[in-house]
């Protein structure tokens, strides 16, 4: 497809509380509703049985499957201008039951550029402590997995194995082994 030129108007074909489907030209795509996005959190805790990761899994209604994923929610769905970082560290704890006592944003990102305009906020949260057992709020089910680093391909293989879905942004955590070949 080739873009459409920079007046070409842009129509709102559907939208929701959460999701706008929007057409430019011929691209269909699909942003967030109100200016939301999204935080997403690589927690990791380092404690004297080495480094581990904080992953959740839930039910994804798109997939018809549970996923393997990083912690992650809304941005502003509540309130009007809420910070990423305030977003990240309500979410971690609600999906977690974790508190992090050092947070570093390493950027925005955007998911699926050329079917979706959202974008998250990547923050990696360390210096944990257990402050609960998470699980989201009501009707998420969130299963909460403490993950050794080193051991982590084999858990993901052994969740796909289990026909769980596998959230890209969960790749990152597989970069030292895909870069090694």
């Amino acid at each position: 497809m080739s873009r459409p030129g920079a007046d070409t108007p842009i129509e709102t074909r559907w939208e929701g509380r959460f999701i706008t489907v929007k057409q430019q030209g011929t691209w269909e795509y699909v942003s967030r509703s109100r200016g939301i996005h999204a935080a997403v959190i690589l927690a990791i805790d380092e404690a004297d049985d080495g480094r581990h990761v904080i992953l959740v899994e839930q039910y994804r209604v798109p997939l018809k499957v549970r996923c393997l994923e990083l912690p992650a929610g809304l941005v502003g769905d509540e309130t009007v201008g809420e910070a990423s970082e305030i977003a990240a560290a309500r979410e971690l704890e609600e999906e977690t039951g974790y508190r992090a006592d050092h947070w570093r944003t390493v950027g925005e990102f955007y998911s699926s550029p050329g079917m979706v305009s959202e974008s998250f906020t990547l923050l990696v949260a360390t210096e944990l402590t257990r402050v609960g057992d998470g699980g989201g709020v009501e009707g998420e089910d969130i299963a909460v997995h403490r993950v050794p680093l080193a051991g982590i391909e084999e858990f993901i293989a052994a969740k796909r194995a289990e026909g769980c879905g596998v959230d890209v942004r969960v790749a990152l955590l597989l970069a030292d082994g895909l870069l090694a070949g």
